[in-house]
């Protein structure tokens, strides 16, 4: 059995190496995120398994797969994987939803709290002051206490779900929006939800945590958007850089239609360098790192050798996207 790695973020894979030697399966791993569509399929056209980061595995990709029975996505997200042209294929596709579940969320919480507090300015402020010898703080007011603030949480899976546990003690109101809530969610959290619209024109806190879907969410935040928002809100991103038209907002707010934003993802990774909002000193920027610690590290890698194991075993993978597709995993 052939099992091939992609790309990847681990500083090695020794540890996948030694696993898949004791198991006898045949392993390679590359980095091919920039490689031409060709040189992709000369490394993976005949794999059964396909482990999958960042890489774009699209229609035309899949169709040239000679083997492949099962695509793993190293993540919560799966957009860069065209799951319809897989299922076509009789080829399962798989993700690990609970990876980094509590990480994302803290780094929304510090995106939101760091901009609250205006943490960039403030150690602006401190160098400026240490230069004249005296204390210079006109330039940070107004800053708002979080008690009493109202938090728009836009996607209430597991992610928005943590960032709403992790909040809960700090005073704040919630307006949570998510039309695809079950109700046992619902009752199980004791919430209720709210339009879309609502959490736009009033919330002080906005933080995302839906998927990226190209017919519904892609640029959910545009110009109109930012129009309705409050002059004093802030806005972070933790889920999918084309959610957010990070141009219409570095205008929003250089403008001052919003107060700040925490962005850590970007429609182009790594973001050019010209992006407008890199340089904007109301937007704390951070490198897609949102996924980072090493508990969570090694619980994907954990999860993924896992799956390795059950597809030897003659099973599926545990979180299957597509359990529409039937094929036998006996091998």
């Amino acid at each position: 059995m052939k099992f091939v790695i992609t790309d990847y973020i681990e500083d090695n894979l020794e540890y996948e190496k030694r696993y898949t030697d004791r198991l006898g399966v045949y392993f390679e791993y590359h980095q091919l995120k920039k490689v031409s569509q060709d040189e992709l399929l000369d490394c993976i056209r005949d794999a059964e398994i396909i482990l999958v980061n960042m890489v774009p595995i699209t229609e035309e990709v899949i169709e040239e797969l000679e083997n492949c029975r099962v695509i793993l996505r190293h993540g919560i997200g799966y957009d860069n994987v065209d799951i319809e042209a897989a299922t076509k294929a009789g080829i399962v596709v798989a993700n690990y939803p609970d990876y980094c579940t509590r990480d994302v969320a803290e780094q929304a919480i510090t995106l939101m709290m760091a901009c609250q507090r205006k943490l960039p300015l403030q150690q602006n402020l401190l160098s400026r002051s240490v230069e004249a010898q005296k204390w210079i703080f006109k330039d940070i007011y107004p800053v708002y206490r979080l008690e009493g603030q109202k938090v728009g949480i836009i996607g209430f899976g597991r992610i928005g779900s943590s960032v709403y546990s992790m909040l809960s003690g700090f005073g704040v109101d919630f307006l949570i929006c998510d039309p695809y809530i079950s109700e046992i969610r619902v009752k199980e959290y004791g919430i209720g939800t709210v339009p879309f619209e609502k959490v736009i024109s009033e919330a002080d806190m906005i933080t995302i945590h839906c998927p990226l879907n190209w017919e519904d969410t892609y640029h959910l935040f545009d110009e109109p958007q930012f129009q309705n928002m409050k002059e004093t809100a802030i806005l972070v991103n933790t889920a999918r850089g084309g959610i957010v038209n990070l141009d219409a907002l570095d205008t929003a707010l250089t403008q001052g239609h919003l107060a700040g934003a925490g962005i850590d993802v970007y429609e182009v990774e790594p973001p050019p360098q010209d992006l407008a909002i890199l340089r904007n000193p109301k937007a704390i920027c951070t490198p897609h790192l949102s996924w980072l610690s090493e508990e969570a590290g090694w619980d994907i890698r954990r999860s993924y050798m896992d799956d390795i194991d059950r597809f030897l075993a003659g099973k599926p993978p545990k979180n299957v996207l597509n359990p529409e597709v039937k094929i036998d995993f006996n091998i």
